[in-house]
């Protein structure tokens, strides 16, 4: 049996690949007691959604206002009295979410192995860029890429061909 050739590249999704969307459940069960884990399970839901139908009527809206309204129909649904500060502190939250603990190690694994690395994600370029570093990437991506040159979001393969563009 032959072994498998070196990846030429690797291209990482960013939320709930690299960082853990989820993690904001934390914050959320401090201003929610007992509904934290409920509400961002709920706002991630919306947020994907909302992604899908804004491609599909050709009507795109910036992620990080999906991620506002996805927070916003959660709350509402949730009956969770979202005043403008926890909703500022959640969204600050997901601007900074956790990353995996075990992807720093691959990051750098690859990069030692010059194999190129890219993020490619429905986030806004700011937002990527808050995420990776606050997560100690940033010396182990080549190319942090956002459907935001597109303005479709994944799954249209317009989104999709931005990473064999870039690498």
């Amino acid at each position: 049996m032959e072994k498998p050739a070196a990846p030429r590249a690797v291209v990482f999704d960013a939320y709930g690949t690299l960082f853990d969307v989820y993690s904001v459940g934390l914050v959320a069960e401090q201003l929610f007691p007992g509904q934290g884990q409920a509400l961002g399970v709920l706002w991630r839901d919306k947020q994907i959604e909302y992604t899908r139908l804004t491609s599909m009527s050709d009507r795109y809206r910036p992620f990080w206002e999906l991620t506002r309204a996805g927070l916003r129909f959660a709350a509402q649904r949730l009956a969770l009295p979202l005043n403008a500060a926890a909703e500022d502190k959640l969204m600050n939250q997901y601007r900074h979410l956790s990353a995996f603990p075990e992807n720093t190690d691959v990051l750098r694994e690859l990069k030692s192995r010059g194999i190129p690395t890219a993020i490619l994600s429905n986030g806004d370029p700011e937002m990527l860029a808050v995420a990776v570093k606050s997560a100690g990437f940033t010396p182990y991506l080549d190319h942090v890429l956002s459907v935001d040159a597109v303005r479709k979001y994944k799954t249209d393969p317009a989104a999709y061909a931005l990473g064999p563009q870039a690498l």
